[in-house]
């Protein structure tokens, strides 16, 4: 499914799969968060995804031109989450939102893991 933004010259259209490496990319910058997560359907173990595969990790919707983001993340330990919870999705919204001009709805975040970083 795609997004549309409607401009006086024309009509832009936005594949998810965009939107997704955006909101990973910009997940992965906020505070507290060591990365993205991907769940292995087979054994159900939670793996830190490389940089190259933050769309792993998100999920997009779009229903009426309104974004639902789904974030799976694995946060560092000792930090507050929802602290870090609330700046991510603050940041992801902006962000999103300025990037391709379509409101964010909702944006859900699941917390699949806690790693200690040095």
């Amino acid at each position: 499914m795609n997004g549309y933004v409607n401009t006086g010259l024309g009509e832009i259209q936005i594949d998810t799969s965009v939107l997704a490496k955006y909101a990973g990319s910009s997940a992965v910058e906020c505070f507290g968060v060591v990365g993205m997560a991907s769940i292995s359907m087979k054994d159900g173990l939670v793996k830190l995804l490389r940089r190259d595969n933050l769309t792993h990790g998100v999920g997009v919707t779009l229903n009426d031109n309104k974004i639902t983001i789904d974030l799976h993340i694995i946060v560092s330990y000792g930090v507050s989450i929802s602290a870090v919870a609330e700046n991510l999705i603050s940041n992801v919204k902006y962000k999103i939102e300025e990037f391709a001009g379509i409101e964010v709805a909702k944006i859900n975040v699941f917390v699949e893991g806690v790693r200690v970083i040095d």
